[in-house]
């Protein structure tokens, strides 16, 4: 499937973003133009079922079949999100970037059973400014804006695609390019210890402090500084 696809930029080296379940393009309004500007064309994807991408059917391994029928192969950076992380770690192979950073990637909500379940994420479909506001009490208004409109635009049959049968853990046994995991300090998906299986499987690992699991926009500061050495 074709995504629909947004850019900024248009410097001689390729960075890709792919956003996490709920989101679209749009959750990178700063990270773009900050890759832009360090002289990227930068490449914002939306995943099927979000955003202006087409719907159909969902499951973890079509996210990552879309990303290599859109995205070009060899991009000098690509950065996945959560549920964009687990699309990207399935399509790295294919794709072969040089770097691949997965930020707080959902590897692993095979492992906790009952604590994330789909119909929580449907709950959130028709959620207030005020609950938004209330989950992600850092958030700048543009970004609680932003994911009021991307909540309007999902389809919830995407959270259901990843539940049930189809909830396993996903961690890669290893990197098939350099990669860096950024985990959220305060995240849900990487319990205490997590990073040093990670760097024994050959993934940096490196935590945001504080940050809950969207980082970017948690910690937009954090979040860049987090990629020193990556971009």
């Amino acid at each position: 499937m074709q995504l629909h696809t947004h850019e900024w930029g248009a410097g001689g080296r390729i960075a890709v973003l792919v956003h996490g379940m709920m989101s679209d393009h749009r959750t990178w309004r700063r990270v773009g133009p900050a890759l832009a500007e360090r002289g990227y064309r930068v490449i914002g994807v939306d995943l099927r079922g979000h955003g202006r991408s087409p719907r159909g059917e969902y499951g973890a391994e079509l996210f990552a079949d879309d990303l290599v029928d859109t995205l070009p192969t060899g991009a000098e950076v690509v950065i996945g999100h959560s549920l964009g992380g687990l699309a990207l770690s399935l399509a790295a192979e294919r794709l072969r970037p040089k770097r691949a950073v997965y930020s707080d990637p959902a590897w692993t909500l095979g492992t906790l059973g009952r604590r994330v379940t789909p119909d929580a994420f449907v709950l959130f479909k028709s959620a207030s400014r005020a609950v938004v506001t209330g989950f992600n009490p850092r958030w700048e208004d543009a970004d609680v804006d932003i994911e009021l409109a991307t909540l309007a635009a999902w389809d919830t049959g995407t959270a259901y695609a990843l539940s049930g049968p189809h909830l396993k853990d996903r961690t890669p046994e290893r990197p098939v390019v350099p990669s860096m995991v950024q985990i959220a300090g305060n995240g849900f998906l990487f319990p205490e210890g997590a990073a040093a299986g990670l760097t024994d499987r050959g993934f940096e690992v490196r935590t945001v402090r504080d940050a809950g699991h969207t980082i970017h926009r948690d910690d937009f500061d954090g979040f860049m500084a987090g990629l020193d050495g990556w971009i």
